[in-house]
């Protein structure tokens, strides 16, 4: 039989208890938080945006007309001077807020006081340069302590900013500046990465040729004389001149709650790129209760989230969440196998890092590059650690806890996207019983939905399509300059309920095991298998260190699973193996999820935020001209995958 839910994957029947030392320190230690949040959601986030400062309370604490959501209407706050300042006022001043750490070994350490002195400068700076409230400021910049800092400027005067990742290709930056009409850029003169500074200024020079909202652009020396740096004349200007002099004192703006605070773009199925739009109210009390409550923030953690801030993640858990808690926190430039495969686990010693939130991908690459590594640094500081971006299979879930976690402390599995703004569905550690694999429980006030094609709910243990069927504070207001794309994306498919674009199953005891996006689905003669569970089942043989699932066209079945395997380090590929691969796939799951094809590949193409481009893959299996690769770390990647295809069709 087909088991289309994930009763296939490992240690599904695992459930792990909170320890109770644990839940005695937690910031959460009753159950029955979830059953008041359920019957007055409205009276539970008030509860949680009354600590925070605001200039005026809200009349209001909810206006829904679906779609449309307004939260703490007719409040006034400032998410800057929610961040900073009141940590200030409440003695926290000389409380470090940032360790960043470069690349090359280079460091800073930032308090909450200097923080202040230097989000006061910039603000001041952009108001030099004409910002005004609701203008719009493009920032393509490293992962240095001024992206940050420019975001931070930016919300204190009520800018809205507009970060584009800066692996992002000068097109791809082109049509995010022209979308956002922005009026100022940011950027470095480069950054660094696996040892080498890359250039980032000749990028924002391209785009710009063609992006007539640009006034100026703002350069942070990064890399200095290493790379020799064109300044446009009366439009480029370095940050460091800019800021000379400036007063660093600047009064934060009473905004409404419904100001907005930034639009972020992503990527769709079809068409440009998505502007989703966050408002400044109900994102800063989403992204602060969710960083409060599923990491338990406390006052003396070391936080540590190795997102780039040019993705959501970032944003909500390396600036805005952990800030608003008042944390302290890690930034890292480089990445976690330079300039050796412990660089994470050396970070995590040297800041002694209590609470760690990282991606599947980078759980999986650490456990391909084998247990010596994190074995030789002292990881004791650790109490929380914590996955996001995609679903994380069980077997990297059950390593992660096991050789990171000592095998004690709680795995905290979000799942949340860029346009929830914060965590819909994570455990709150301390309260909720662990399964590996599953994102577990709906956040508090959270009510999610799992629907089958015409919007009925599934029973327990049946695939469908995610739903939220009740607004929450930190949900994207619109998709810039586009209503009526927000509405066909998010909301007329089943009207009243928002479409996260998701498959999920909810089991028996109300959890929810995330099966990657709904088009992420093979239907093999009438069959429907998530590329989820057969990259699960792959991965849990010894051999796999990661692997791909796509559905490529077949006559006789519709579609057929070709597969792209990475063998650990020793294991050697062969035909006999991908015969063992195949049947083990079968084992696990059913001999309609037996693979058709087994490719054996020395890396998978990725996104640079480490997302396994299936669509390329498909475009590769199907024979069609690669699609769009500006986001590959390495688009090589395909041309190698397409010839070695193209090799065993023969």
């Amino acid at each position: 039989m087909v088991q289309d839910s994930p009763e296939s994957l490992l240690a599904q029947q695992i459930k792990i208890d909170p320890d109770k030392d644990f839940t005695e320190k937690a910031n959460v230690k009753d159950i029955g938080i979830y059953a008041e949040a359920d019957q007055d959601p409205e009276g539970f986030w008030a509860g949680i945006a009354q600590e925070l400062h605001w200039f005026s309370k809200w009349d209001q604490v909810l206006e829904w007309d679906a779609p449309d959501a307004k939260w703490f209407v007719g409040g006034t706050t400032n998410i800057s001077y929610n961040c900073i300042d009141r940590h200030i006022n409440n003695g926290l001043g000389d409380k470090v807020a940032l360790y960043w750490e470069g690349e090359p070994g280079d460091e800073r350490v930032l308090t909450y006081n200097e923080l202040h002195l230097e989000v006061g400068k910039f603000a001041n700076a952009l108001k030099n340069l004409g910002v005004v409230i609701g203008d719009r400021v493009a920032m393509y910049m490293p992962m240095i302590p001024e992206l940050a800092i420019a975001m931070l400027a930016c919300a204190r005067i009520g800018a809205v900013h507009n970060v584009v990742f800066g692996g992002f290709s000068a097109s791809a930056l082109e049509e995010r500046i022209n979308d956002s009409e922005a009026k100022i850029v940011i950027t470095a003169d480069g950054g660094y990465r696996r040892g080498s500074p890359a250039a980032l200024k000749p990028a924002v020079d391209e785009a710009l040729e063609k992006t007539p909202s640009v006034e100026k652009v703002v350069v942070v020396k990064r890399v200095g004389d290493v790379l020799p740096t064109a300044m446009s004349s009366g439009r480029d200007v370095w940050w460091h001149d800019l800021v000379d002099g400036m007063d660093s004192t600047c009064e934060a703006e009473q905004l409404d709650a419904e100001q907005m605070l930034f639009i972020l773009y992503t990527s769709g199925t079809t068409g440009k790129p998505k502007g989703i739009v966050h408002t400044t109210g109900g994102y800063m009390v989403g992204t602060y209760a969710t960083t409060k409550y599923v990491f338990d923030m406390q006052s003396d953690d070391v936080y540590w989230c190795t997102a780039d801030i040019g993705w959501v993640t970032g944003h909500s858990y390396i600036v805005y969440g952990p800030m608003a808690n008042g944390a302290t926190s890690v930034m890292y430039e480089g990445t976690p196998d330079f300039p050796d495969k412990d660089r994470f686990w050396s970070i995590i010693e040297k800041y002694k890092v209590s609470i760690f939130y990282t991606a599947p991908t980078a759980i999986r690459a650490c456990m391909r590059w084998g247990d010596q590594y994190p074995e030789a640094h002292d990881l004791s500081s650790l109490r929380v650690i914590g996955s996001v971006g995609e679903p994380i299979n069980p077997q990297a879930w059950l390593w992660y806890r096991e050789k990171i976690g000592g095998n004690s402390i709680p795995v905290v599995d979000t799942y949340w996207q860029t346009e929830t703004g914060s965590i819909i569905i994570a455990p709150i550690p301390g309260l909720t019983s662990l399964k590996p694999g599953s994102a577990t429980l709906p956040f508090p006030s959270i009510r999610p939905q799992v629907v089958d094609e015409q919007g009925n709910q599934v029973p327990d243990g049946e695939k469908g399509f995610l739903l939220m069927t009740r607004p929450w504070p930190s949900m994207l207001r619109t998709l810039y300059k586009d209503r009526q794309r927000f509405i066909d994306t998010y909301w007329a498919k089943f009207p009243g309920r928002y479409l996260t674009g998701d498959h999920a199953v909810k089991d028996k005891d109300g959890y929810f095991w995330l099966l990657g996006r709904a088009d992420d689905v093979i239907n093999v003669a009438g069959h429907r298998l998530s590329t989820m569970e057969i990259e699960s089942a792959l991965v849990d043989h010894p051999s796999v260190a990661e692997a791909a699932a796509i559905g490529r066209a077949d006559e006789l079945k519709g579609q057929a699973i070709a597969t792209f395997v990475l063998l650990k380090d020793g294991i050697d590929a062969t035909d006999d193996l991908q015969k063992v691969l195949k049947q083990h796939v079968s084992t696990k799951i059913s001999p309609i999820a037996r693979p058709a094809d087994i490719f054996f590949v020395a890396e998978l193409p990725k996104t640079r935020s480490g997302k396994i481009m299936r669509r390329l893959l498909k475009d590769v299996a199907e024979g069609r001209a690669l699609g769009d690769t500006t986001t590959l770390a390495d688009p090589n990647v395909m041309s190698k995958l397409k010839g070695q295809y193209e090799e065993k069709e023969g």
